[in-house]
């Protein structure tokens, strides 16, 4: 009788840690991700260093997010199908007559791949728009920031990483422009 009880109580045992490691691997491989993932590539988001790209502004000119190396950029991705984009645009043209002499960069990433370029133009134009206006032909830089909702802005310290996302808007001019303040100072 002692052999069986000991017999069933190791099997008993084995047979809990088989259990025990199993539920431990079920946790492991059902848990959340601590960052966002599209097709393998982590998504730039706080912390992250922004990714560069070159794109060509309404002008024809090539901009690079390497070019402003120790400034405060504001990438701001934006549509002119977009009302929320367009909304919030004197807002990001105030706070860049505000702070663009202090180190500020506005890059306002058109997707022009889903936007008519020509519109996108004449909203620019007609807002008065001073900051660069980049053209995403082909969105190569949309799916490198992987924009899901459109505004959505990256707020970039001067070393380049990013210091904070805002997805939708209309952000409000006091957002932006405490967000900028903290970059300028270093204290965000």
């Amino acid at each position: 009788m002692l052999i069986l009880e000991h017999i069933i109580n190791r099997h008993w045992l084995a047979f809990s840690i088989i259990l025990m490691a199993l539920a431990a691997g079920w946790i492991w491989l059902s848990r959340p991700l601590d960052r966002p993932i599209t097709a393998g590539i982590p998504a730039p988001q706080q912390g992250f260093f922004a990714p560069g790209f070159t794109l060509i502004t309404f002008d024809g000119k090539q901009v690079s997010l390497s070019d402003f190396k120790g400034k405060v950029v504001l990438i701001n991705f934006w549509a002119s199908w977009c009302p929320p984009c367009k909304a919030e645009m004197q807002a990001i043209q105030n706070t860049y007559r505000a702070y663009g002499d202090q180190g500020l960069v506005i890059l306002a990433v058109n997707t022009t791949f889903q936007d008519d370029a020509n519109t996108a133009q004449q909203f620019a134009q007609s807002e008065g728009l001073t900051f660069p206006l980049l053209t995403d032909l082909n969105g190569d830089t949309f799916r490198l920031y992987h924009v899901q909702a459109m505004p959505t802005s990256f707020f970039v310290d001067r070393q380049g990483k990013i210091a904070e996302v805002v997805v939708g808007g209309p952000m409000a001019e006091v957002l932006i422009r405490s967000r900028v303040e903290a970059l300028l100072k270093g204290t965000q």
